[in-house]
């Protein structure tokens, strides 16, 4: 979804758009951790206005998401329904040239006479997911021993052995308690 600069005002305006989950699993998918998958389209709803040359934007990303929990590797279902905003201001020709300051990095910057909609909020909505899937809070995982998932049965394995590496920790733990 493109805006024209020109045409955004100091009115509040409206827009809505879905942006296809195609490019954004693509995105998802990359590096070593793909836990995240969006089921179908993911829905923008926005208003906008404009103060200044700076172009002010409030909105709604919603959207089904597939997750594999860390724990039991179980796949689990929920809802993206995550408010976005974010200000975007005329990118200076000097900022590409220098170092950006801590303040520029708070900023989005804009140039030129559109505004691509679609990356700001793709990357709202892909940084609105939890930083470790988990099918629930209490999730039990797999058994370390034989790998079966101790959300749904017991095994017969016991506790693992402690790690003799740890021994040392162990004994000054003792050591104060006594």
């Amino acid at each position: 979804m493109k805006l024209r600069v020109d045409r955004i005002t100091e009115d509040v305006a409206h827009c809505a758009f879905e942006e296809p989950p195609q490019d954004i699993n693509a995105r998802l998918a990359q590096g070593d951790v793909h836990e995240f998958r969006l089921l179908g389209p993911l829905s923008v709803s926005t208003d906008y206005y404009r103060a200044g040359v700076d172009l002010f934007f409030a909105g709604r990303i919603r959207g089904e998401v597939e997750g594999t929990c860390a724990r039991c590797l179980e796949p689990f279902g929920m809802t993206l329904d995550q408010a976005a905003q974010f200000v975007l201001v005329p990118q200076r020709a000097e900022l590409a040239e220098h170092e950006l300051a801590a303040d520029d990095l708070a900023l989005s910057y804009y140039a030129g006479e559109e505004v691509e909609l679609a990356p700001l909020f793709v990357e709202q909505a892909i940084l609105a997911l939890p930083t470790r899937a988990l099918c629930r809070e209490d999730c039990r995982g797999l058994c370390p021993g034989c790998g079966v998932n101790r959300n749904r049965e017991t095994c017969g394995c016991g506790a693992p052995a402690p790690d003799p590496r740890l021994a040392a920790l162990r004994q000054l733990r003792v050591e104060r308690s006594s």
